[in-house]
């Protein structure tokens, strides 16, 4: 029945496309695509919530005559594939609301409304998928519906590099997905998820199938080296379309490396979990530091995004690494912290996003160093996107504290794991996810600071006014839920239960059992934490301040200028801005993760124009590894460029001879 469920609303989406792109121009065709799209995600999420929580997330397939003759279609939803349905369906409702209000700015629905609900169809049959065909069909269709997104607007020169490059990036993470599907499937061909399970392979084709793993699902999620997509495709897209692909799309690549590695694979090794910690530590440091580098700030908003991939990848590394050792409870622990991440940035990077998207429909700019003082024309957007910063800065008592608290926590596990390679790397991870803690709370005091404080630092900032109610409720329920599910942690701890055990056979304690709503991850001896008590404490503690203040101090006035920062000139361009906040952090790491210069160019004596500081830096990974690549190809390209002008006999010849290789292939193949 759940899957059944699940495939109706997919079709109920595929079909809302279909109006989509008869109604697209229509004055209704906005409320009427993102209204049903609306309705379909709430169907979605109350069913996969009831499978999850109330069947206990036990396996149900279904299988289609589609696809492959002699596989068919298969889908298939467990307690695993059941919380990313939540996942998905949430944010896609968020989105969908968001976009009844902000869809009537758009300038050209047509190239939106058609793929928006095609979109979220394909993130949902990726999920469902339950062979290697219908998982990479779905995948590619998934890819393509958020391309032709990303170039809505495909008449900006920006825009439509970021399209190109993300297509680049999409198909290469396909091929290398086909490739490790292909070494799991074998010589029988086994393409169904329950031959790959029971299947066994030479021990060189696990190293082999990871390796081709994180390149196509590290290269959708954001991983570095492979990130250099994202921070151009996620602000070219509209700004509901940027979180979907930054909250939601980035997960469903998060579920397709754990379906895979945790669920198919089921070979845990201590190595894959050390390559996992450093490449996740290794993710978080740097996209963070681009993060703070920004003045666009749905860019900033976009490498914030890779720096929580790191940190989710930090977590299931964890798990494999103490899986391979026996440590079953150490797993699970590091496992719910990687799910309750996965839910917690969904929340907050789509209310941040959101936030954006209304700071641009009002201002007309995400330029940071153009806004400012924005919280006195748009306070409700303004108190949203602060409720978001705090909660991705891990402050409690928001959600995004609870996950990063339960990723320390299995962290401290470490030193029982007996391989000296993982005593070493868990604590400088450990130490690098403390240092990438510390910078996203920089990152977005900036982030808020610049653009909703201080005064207007352009006209455009001046005439801004609040966006529409509809937005607004999207955002207030979105910043509701993160306070909800910081201060309520044991609840979702308990609900991820069943997927977390669908894949390690061990869970964290039931939660809901501690006093006081507690959360204790290990034993109440190690540590323990309470949101609720907290978020009293804070409560409480600010409104006696306030009572106390209003009650005792003095009523007498008193006025005395303000601290000038030594420029007594109250002009907006005296204030600090995205540039001048990330100078320091930009002076420690510039030369070494940036290549970053800096010169003040000073006018002549005697005259009136203003000084300026101009920054240049560079993303080292795409000098070092992507622009020799590309010139490469280019060489290549034009040597190779001969073969369209050979005879029909040279041709025939090439042909025989590929012919020849492969059955050479075959015949070796062991």
């Amino acid at each position: 029945m759940p899957v059944q469920i699940a495939l109706w609303s997919v079709a109920a989406l595929l079909a809302t496309a279909i109006v989509g792109v008869a109604r697209a121009r229509a004055a209704a065709g906005r409320v009427l695509v993102y209204g049903a799209s609306l309705a379909v995600c709430g169907v979605t999420i109350l069913s996969a919530l009831i499978h999850l929580l109330a069947a206990g997330g036990e396996a149900a397939t279904l299988a289609l005559p589609l696809g492959i003759p002699w596989i068919g279609a298969r889908f298939r939803i467990d307690a695993l594939a059941a919380f990313f349905l939540v996942v998905v369906n949430l944010g896609g409702a968020a989105a969908s609301l968001y976009g009844i209000g902000y869809g009537r700015h758009e300038e050209a629905p047509q190239r939106v409304l058609p793929f928006f609900p095609a979109f979220l169809a394909g993130m949902n049959l990726v999920v469902l998928a339950d062979d290697a065909f219908t998982f990479l069909l779905s995948w590619e269709f998934m890819s393509l519906a958020s391309w032709a997104l990303v170039m809505a607007h495909h008449r900006d020169a920006e825009n439509a590099r970021a399209g190109y490059i993300y297509l680049v990036m999409a198909s290469f993470g396909t091929l290398a997905l086909l490739l490790a599907f292909g070494l799991l499937a074998g010589a029988d061909g086994g393409y169904t998820f329950a031959a790959m399970r029971a299947a066994t392979h030479a021990p060189w084709v696990m190293p082999l199938a990871l390796a081709l793993l994180l390149l196509g699902a590290g290269s959708k999620a954001g991983l570095v080296p492979l990130h250099v997509w994202l921070p151009l495709a996620h602000p070219a897209a509209p700004s509901h379309v940027s979180a979907l692909m930054s909250g939601v799309m980035t997960k469903v690549a998060v579920y397709g490396f754990i379906r895979v590695v945790f669920d198919l694979i089921a070979a845990p090794s201590w190595w894959a979990g050390m390559l996992l910690l450093f490449l996740g530590g290794a993710t978080a440091l740097l996209g963070i530091l681009h993060a703070l580098m920004e003045r666009d700030l749905k860019r900033l908003l976009a490498y914030s995004t890779i720096e929580n991939i790191g940190v989710i990848f930090v977590n299931l590394g964890l798990a494999l690494a103490f899986q391979a050792n026996g440590f079953a409870a150490a797993a699970a622990l590091a496992l719910t912290a990687a799910l309750f991440h996965v839910l917690n940035h969904s929340l907050f990077k789509s209310l941040l996003f959101f936030g954006a998207g209304a700071v641009l429909s009002a201002t007309g700019t995400r330029d940071m160093d153009r806004l400012g003082g924005l919280i006195h024309r748009m306070p409700a957007t303004g108190f949203a996107f602060l409720v978001g910063c705090v909660a991705i800065s891990a402050l409690p008592p928001l959600n995004g504290f609870v996950s990063e608290w339960l990723t320390f926590q299995a962290i401290l596990l470490s030193p029982g794991l007996p391989q000296w390679g993982l005593k070493v790397m868990v604590p400088a991870v450990g130490a690098v996810l403390a240092l990438s803690a510390a910078l996203v709370a920089a990152c977005f005091v900036k982030a808020f600071g610049v653009t909703f404080l201080g005064q207007a630092r352009s006209e455009v900032c001046s005439a801004a006014c609040e966006v529409d109610r509809i937005p607004l409720i999207a955002m207030g329920l979105f910043a509701t839920l993160c306070l909800l599910l910081g201060i309520l942690p044991g609840l979702v701890i308990d609900a991820l239960a069943p997927s977390v055990a669908s894949v390690l056979g061990a869970r964290m304690p039931v939660q809901m059992h501690v006093p006081w709503l507690s959360i204790v991850p290990i034993a109440e001896s190690r540590s323990s934490y309470n949101g609720l008590l907290l978020f009293a404490f804070i409560a409480v503690s600010a409104v006696l301040a306030m009572l106390v203040i209003h009650r005792f101090a003095s009523r007498a006035l008193r006025r005395a200028p303000p601290w000038d920062c030594g420029y007594p000139d109250a002009n907006p361009a005296t204030q600090y801005t995205a540039v001048s906040f990330a100078q320091p952090v930009r002076r420690v790491f510039g030369t070494v993760v940036f290549r970053a210069c800096e010169q003040v160019r000073m006018p002549p004596p005697g005259s009136l124009a203003p000084a300026r500081l101009d920054v240049a830096q560079r993303d080292l990974v795409w000098d070092g590894l992507y622009a020799p690549l590309a010139r490469a190809i280019g060489v290549a390209s034009q040597r190779l460029n001969v073969l369209q002008f050979l005879t029909i006999r040279r041709y025939l010849s090439l042909v025989f001879l590929a012919l020849v290789a492969l059955l050479l292939v075959l015949a070796l193949w062991p």
